[in-house]
């Protein structure tokens, strides 16, 4: 299995990942939006055993609890990932892979929140929440 590296902005953090996502998609929440400072929220889905850090564990800033959270760089911020599902899946911010994987979004989510300024015109199918 093809493996893809990830790391922050300063690089004190590095990760890899098996280039095996489940799913990818366009996150339009407003808590995704403040994580990231953009528009929407770039992400693909992986179980969590499937990502690892391998640079800087003890330099991630843990925003959430034990099973349910985001994992930040806690010297430049940046959004690494999120473990969700009660720690059994990551979702990856894709802006932050070296490596391109072979997954793209397929959909945009939480749509009925998006930013007012942005438009979407990319034609993907959109949904007010997760996708049903």
């Amino acid at each position: 299995m093809t493996r893809l590296s990830g790391k922050c902005y300063c690089g004190a953090v590095s990760y890899e990942v098996e280039d095996a996502f489940v799913y990818a998609a366009n996150c339009h929440c407003s808590n995704c939006r403040r994580t990231t400072g953009s528009a929407f929220k770039p992400f693909a889905g992986i179980e969590r055993q499937k990502l690892a850090v391998v640079k800087g564990e003890d330099a991630l800033l843990i925003y959430g609890d034990a099973e349910n959270h985001d994992a930040h760089c806690n010297a430049c911020g940046s959004l690494l990932y999120s473990q969700v599902r009660e720690a059994a899946w990551v979702h990856v911010a894709l802006g932050t892979l070296v490596d391109a994987p072979t997954i793209r979004p397929t959909h945009h989510i939480f749509v009925d929140s998006k930013a007012p300024w942005y438009e979407i015109t990319d034609g993907l199918p959109q949904y007010q929440g997760h996708k049903e």
